[in-house]
């Protein structure tokens, strides 16, 4: 079989390999019944519970970081300063939350008589994959874009290579490129395995569970739902499946803020730009591209959809995310990867705007060392040429510099208006006839009502 895209029948291939037919879904025009592929499976997030359990996932402490919370309110006016949640995710088997997905694709895997999965993935979803699968001895490969042009690697990227090798998985590494998707569907192909996408119905229902768990917890603790939860922002799954959790444990007035690392101005996809940046996942050159365009994953029809469950988009910049992990080693002792803790940036300066009697709560943590911790990045970045200062963060350039801020004071957070996200995705829907029900389903994919829309539309006009 030749390996390139044109040789792949995609469709097909991913038909087979992911059990699920997308083309019952599609309406006429431009949408499809997002719903109906959501609850195609059967589960209930009762059975998706039960399953995790059994896997050595979820039921993770939520706690206060009342060090942290203490901090935030020294920088807040009189009566405000929220008290800052923390979901640890990090207990979960493989230890982060990629672990409640892994669970539910494994065991559809299992259960179709799948004899082994692949994922493509550069992340913590390998090693939950790998792990995951060696529990229910499924053959597993992780294909990875791991190395730039000249072989250099990411400490990141190979810290979760170590892990998911550790659990027994074969590990396929790529530079970066277009190569990748097509190297990953013809190996879908050759083995007859399982696509444990991260964008499929079971990949989002397993972390449903996430925003049950913390709605159900915050009741118990505090008599109340959070006001805030605030998610990482990647491929979008993250926030997607949180919200929808949320959503079915009744929290339906708490609001879901998404959060990523700005790293304007590089592209992920770049030979050059590739070892610039010093976070593989959470990031603005996953979280835009895939929050206008979701279904430029490796699935038809993306599962992880964040603008119909966003409320507010922040971005911050790597030095507070790197001054925030150490400020949570130091005041909560506990050492945590980046990605959990872009969201705790974000959380420490909303907190400040909000009265001390609300909530709000950072709904994930991973496991750091090795190359996942921030001194290795930091390391990786200098012998990049990566300039690591203190300063006005305000001022850093990703790709040139990492400005660290002098004091907590100074992290820098930004709100992205959703309106500019919602205009680039509607983008590619503005030459053409829209019929009622395609305006009803981009009224629900961008979460707006119908005199929004005609003005969205009329401004890309």
């Amino acid at each position: 079989m030749k390996n390139n895209y044109q040789a792949v029948s995609v469709n097909e291939i991913m038909k087979k390999s992911v059990g699920i037919d997308y083309s019952i879904f599609e309406n006429e025009g431009i949408g499809f019944d997002y719903e109906a592929m959501m609850n195609h499976s059967g589960y209930t997030i009762d059975d998706i519970t039960s399953i995790q359990k059994k896997a050595m996932v979820g039921s993770t402490p939520l706690f206060e970081l009342h060090n942290l919370t203490n901090y935030a309110r020294k920088f807040s006016k009189k009566g405000y300063g929220a008290k800052i949640l923390l979901k640890d995710e990090a207990s979960n088997l493989s230890g982060s939350f990629k672990a409640r997905r892994a669970a539910i694709s494994i065991q559809v895997a299992k259960k179709l008589g799948y004899k082994g999965v692949v994922a493509a993935t550069s992340g913590n979803y390998g090693a939950a994959i790998a792990a995951l699968a060696a529990r229910e001895g499924l053959k597993c490969i992780i294909v990875q874009e791991c190395f730039d042009s000249n072989n250099v690697a990411q400490p990141e990227i190979l810290e979760k290579a170590r892990a998911c090798e550790a659990y027994g998985a074969e590990v396929v590494q790529l530079s970066v490129g277009p190569e990748l998707f097509t190297t990953f569907l013809s190996i879908l192909s050759k083995t007859g395995y399982f696509n444990a996408s991260l964008y499929s119905p079971y990949g989002i229902m397993g972390i449903e569970t996430l925003g049950k768990e913390i709605a159900e917890q915050s009741m118990e603790m505090y008599g109340k739902f959070p006001e805030v939860v605030i998610c990482t922002n990647a491929g979008g799954g993250n926030l997607t499946g949180t919200a929808r959790g949320l959503k079915k444990s009744g929290a339906t007035d708490t609001k879901v803020y998404g959060a990523s690392v700005n790293l304007t101005g590089l592209h992920m996809a770049s030979d050059n730009d590739f070892n610039k940046k010093s976070f593989t996942t959470g990031h603005t050159g996953f979280g835009m591209p895939f929050a206008i365009n979701p279904d430029r994953s490796d699935v038809p029809r993306s599962a992880a959809r964040p603008l119909r469950y966003m409320d507010k988009y922040f971005i911050t910049n790597q030095g507070s995310v790197f001054f925030i992990t150490e400020a949570l080693a130091v005041l909560e002792g506990m050492e945590r990867g980046p990605a959990g803790n872009t969201s705790l940036a974000v959380a420490f300066k909303i907190a400040q705007t909000l009265k001390e009697d609300e909530i709000i709560v950072v709904q994930e943590t991973e496991y750091t060392g090795a190359g996942k911790h921030h001194q290795p990045q930091l390391s990786f970045a200098k012998k990049n040429g990566i300039e690591l200062l203190f300063g006005d963060p305000n001022n850093e350039i990703p790709g040139k510099n990492i400005i660290f801020p002098k004091s907590a004071k100074d992290l820098v957070v930004q709100e992205v208006p959703l309106e500019r996200l919602q205009k680039s995705y509607l983008k590619k829907h503005s030459g053409i006839l829209l019929s009622d029900k395609d305006k009803e389903f981009l009224m629900k994919e961008l979460k707006i009502n119908d005199s929004d829309l005609e003005v969205l539309l009329n401004d890309i006009r």
